[in-house]
């Protein structure tokens, strides 16, 4: 049965918590993303939907905003649905509650269909059947470009594609970039709490690829701006953009 809302609970545990206590940006990005699969299943156009068809989905943006990050023992619920259908991009939103019903984090994100043999987008009208949509965003983003990376990098990290990076479409799931941004801020920026979250996703990465994460800080704040470039080392081209706030909680 179709459901406009669709909604999933996850238990927070131990194992995905990160050294203070917080659940991981990741896994909380991973929520997100299971909570789409399974709502995508319900209205007929899950992943494997589409590849009977020779088509797959693949995550254009994502922009998340967090007032706090869960911890253990506190239980989450993902509500999750597609607000636009335009053309080669559809819009799903996100918000994800706490036990007590608060609204802790919100996110909107972007999403086109690819030829699985071209690798090239095809038009959604014509390709997918029709869903319900509910046309309020949860975060008001009309995905413009994002800055681009700066002459000099304030620091920078190499990291090598790993066969548990990837997802069923062969090439690094979107939350391991993610992880490799977080991963090149500075530690006096990364002791603060992460604010804000936008990706853009430019091009595939592949296991046994080398690639570069390099951060720069864009304004000091308060809030922390960075920006966030991951590159592939042999050929420099720019695999995803990154924008990072982060919010000093001891202020």
């Amino acid at each position: 049965m179709e459901q406009r809302i669709f909604t999933k609970d996850f238990p927070v545990r131990y194992h995905e918590l990160d050294s203070c206590g917080n659940l991981r940006v990741a896994t909380l990005l991973n929520y997100l993303q299971d909570t789409a699969g399974m709502h995508a299943t319900t209205l007929g156009v899950a992943m494997a939907d589409l590849r009977k068809l020779g088509l797959t989905w693949v995550l254009s943006r994502i922009h998340l905003v967090a007032a706090r990050y869960p911890r253990a023992g506190e239980t989450v619920t993902v509500r999750t649905w597609p607000a636009t259908r335009q053309e080669i991009f559809t819009c799903r939103e996100f918000e994800l509650y706490d036990d007590h019903g608060a609204c802790v984090a919100r996110a909107t994100s972007s999403w086109a269909v690819v030829n699985v043999a071209t690798r090239r987008p095809v038009r959604l009208e014509g390709n997918l059947p029709p869903y319900p949509l509910t046309p309020q965003r949860a975060v008001d983003d009309d995905f413009s470009p994002l800055p681009p990376f700066p002459e000099a990098a304030t620091t920078e990290m190499g990291f090598r594609v790993l066969r548990s990076d990837l997802d069923m479409n062969h090439h690094v799931n979107n939350t391991i970039y993610a992880g490799w941004a977080l991963e090149a801020v500075p530690d006096a920026v990364a002791s603060d709490s992460l604010q804000e979250l936008e990706i853009v996703f430019r091009a595939e990465a592949r296991r046994g690829d080398n690639v570069v994460s390099r951060c720069a800080i864009a304004e000091t704040g308060p809030p922390t701006c960075c920006l966030h470039q991951i590159t592939n080392r042999e050929d420099g081209k720019e695999l995803a953009r990154l924008r990072t706030r982060w919010k000093n909680e001891r202020i």
